[in-house]
């Protein structure tokens, strides 16, 4: 599946528009505590564990997304935007929310 940002594709010719499609992740609050006690991962200013959860959540957000798009008849994704939002009473949660459009390229 060919996805971008971009809303088109440079030297391919969209030949159908399937719809919206949308991908999503959420990290709980546990996640968050075993992050934070692996502070002292953090090296040269990053949190590598930190870094790791969150590419994970992007990473499924984006299966979900491909998979949406497939179902549709789909053989890419344009103009994708990637969100991240902080959820829960207490803010414990995490939700990392992909969205673009389903098209079928010739």
């Amino acid at each position: 599946m060919l996805m971008t940002t971009t809303p088109s594709i440079e030297g391919r010719t969209i030949r159908s528009y399937h719809g919206v499609v949308t991908g999503e992740a959420i990290i709980g609050a546990n996640v968050f505590k075993d992050m934070f006690a692996a502070v002292r991962d953090i090296v040269g200013g990053r949190a590598g564990a930190y870094e790791k959860t969150l590419r994970s959540a992007r990473e499924t957000a984006f299966e979900d997304l491909a998979e949406a798009a497939g179902r549709l008849g789909a053989n890419a994704v344009i103009g994708i935007d990637i969100d991240y939002e902080v959820l829960g009473e207490k803010n414990g949660m995490l939700m990392v929310s992909v969205s673009g459009t389903a098209v079928t390229l010739a």
